[in-house]
């Protein structure tokens, strides 16, 4: 039998929601994976005002965007590190003192970890929703759970809370904050993201080389300062069909980079959620995660997966690497020409 706690709210029990606060700290992708959700409530509830908790160095998703009230910017790489101490009492206490003071009507935990559960618990919000499934005890501090479950994709999991609270959550969109026209960048190119938080998510920097070699038009080249080295390789040995971005670019930057694109070619990565929320076709490389879970979100989207038993593993370390070399560059050149001839056509 379900949990009385795990019943959703009517409809009509939403309209009570003037204030509400989503806790969706990071990372990139999952933030975009949200956006669904806040759209779900601004359409649902389109006079209630929205604020959300995000980590610092993630905030550019966010900043000025129309359906949020207020952000919330944590320092929550500072709270691991013990030389930090004073300065992250001193700020979890004016940000517990900052959300009471709010009164929010609703908080809906996202993040689902220890850290968020308690800026969850200590805002005062009378209803807390999260999920009853979620990691290191924050289940502990919501008064209205659902599972979230398992083989589903991460925006469906999301938009779970949002019906548990009688909201309803029919079509999916991304609401993205107006993006501007800053890319700076000249005629027909494409995106390339050979970077990725993970070693085992990265395809190899000579099979990137391979592919941008023999596709005909440009290929800008992103991510973040972690991927400076990768870009610099594949950009040196790609020399005249090829830009380097990777490292030189924020957040609202990139933004106006991939929208533009005509298309992607990723890892599993940040950047790869914003190609697929901003439309642009993904050809996406999917090894060690599963693309049921995490994979480019939508219709128009390509994902190459080796098909070996061990695949997906959800590993950061791998001897061998299986997975993602055998994905090879032949297939994805193939497939992109063809697609591109098609779509031309």
């Amino acid at each position: 039998m379900r949990n009385e706690a795990e019943k959703p709210l009517m409809p009509s029990s939403s309209r009570r929601f003037r204030k509400i606060l989503i806790v969706k700290p990071s990372s990139l992708g999952d933030i975009i994976h949200a956006l669904p959700l806040l759209n779900a409530v601004k359409a649902a509830l389109p006079d209630s005002e929205v604020h959300w908790v995000v980590a610092k160095g993630f905030e550019g998703v966010l900043q000025g965007h129309p359906m949020i009230k207020r952000l919330w910017v944590i320092h929550k790489e500072n709270w691991k590190r013990p030389s930090r101490f004073i300065s992250t009492v001193s700020e979890l206490g004016n940000l517990f003192r900052g959300l009471r003071l709010e009164r929010y009507d609703l908080v809906i935990d996202l993040q689902g970890l220890l850290r968020s559960g308690l800026i969850t618990a200590l805002s005062g919000a009378s209803l807390r929703v999260g999920f009853s499934d979620a990691r290191e005890l924050s289940p502990f501090f919501y008064n209205l759970k659902v599972r979230g479950g398992t083989g589903i994709h991460a925006v469906e999991r999301y938009l779970k809370l949002a019906s548990l609270i009688g909201i309803g959550t029919e079509g999916v969109d991304f609401p993205l904050p107006p993006i501007q026209d800053t890319s700076q960048l000249e005629g027909p190119y494409y995106a390339v993201v050979p970077g990725a938080r993970w070693s085992t998510k990265r395809w190899p920097v000579e099979y990137f080389i391979e592919v941008i070699r023999a596709l005909p038009t440009t290929a800008v080249i992103v991510g973040s300062r972690e991927d400076i080295d990768i870009a610099a390789t594949i950009a040196l040995n790609t020399e005249g069909h090829s830009v380097n971005m990777a490292g030189k670019t924020d957040l609202k930057r990139l933004f106006s980079i991939i929208k533009d694109a005509s298309f992607m070619i990723s890892n599993d990565s940040g950047p790869m959620h914003i190609g697929a929320a901003l439309s642009v076709p993904v050809y996406a490389m999917f090894g060690p995660t599963s693309e049921v879970l995490t994979g480019p979100y939508g219709d128009g989207h390509r994902v190459f997966r080796a098909d070996i038993p061990c695949s997906p593993c959800f590993r950061r370390k791998c001897e061998t690497m299986r997975c993602m070399r055998e994905i090879t560059p032949g297939e994805v050149i193939n497939t992109i020409t063809e697609d591109r001839v098609q779509f031309a056509a």
